[in-house]
């Protein structure tokens, strides 16, 4: 055999290897704009979070000041204050468990476990994402979930 035509075939060895690996690439490529454009959306909603959280903040402090200036409040005043600030604490810590959902669902996806159902491994959809950025099952996973929960808790009160 000459040395041409070893040549011949071991690039036709090649050709005949590269259009394997081609589909990899796209699926590789594929797989990263998905992980980019996920990325991008948990971002913009973690900084929508954060932002809700100043506003709320700077709210609080504005109206503690604002309170402080005006007259003693009288105890009908003063318990309308109370259940206002409760209930901006209660914002505060659900924003805030919001923010760290999506900061844990950003690690998943730097781990490469985002956007796949803990339960049974399918793909979450896009579209639950966008509703739920930090959503760890599929709808039909969670829907199995709250309602193994539902009859845990009407078992509990049976009891």
């Amino acid at each position: 055999m000459t040395i041409k035509s070893r040549s011949q075939r071991q690039l036709k060895g090649k050709a005949a290897a590269s259009p394997s690996s081609k589909p990899t690439n796209v699926k590789a490529a594929a797989l990263d704009s998905r992980r980019d454009a996920l990325r991008k959306m948990l971002l913009d909603r973690r900084q929508e979070v954060l932002k809700e959280i100043e506003e709320l903040i700077g709210n609080r402090l504005s109206d503690d000041a604002q309170n402080r200036v005006d007259s003693v409040p009288d105890v009908g005043d003063q318990a309308l204050l109370d259940s206002e600030r409760g209930r901006d604490i209660s914002i505060l810590e659900m924003r805030n468990r919001m923010r760290q959902n999506i900061d844990e669902a950003l690690v998943r996806l730097d781990e490469g476990a985002y956007g796949i159902c803990s339960d049974c491994g399918v793909e979450i959809s896009e579209k639950r994402l966008k509703a739920i950025p930090f959503a760890r099952r599929c709808v039909a996973c969670q829907a199995k979930e709250e309602l193994l929960e539902k009859i845990e808790r009407e078992e509990d009160q049976s009891s």
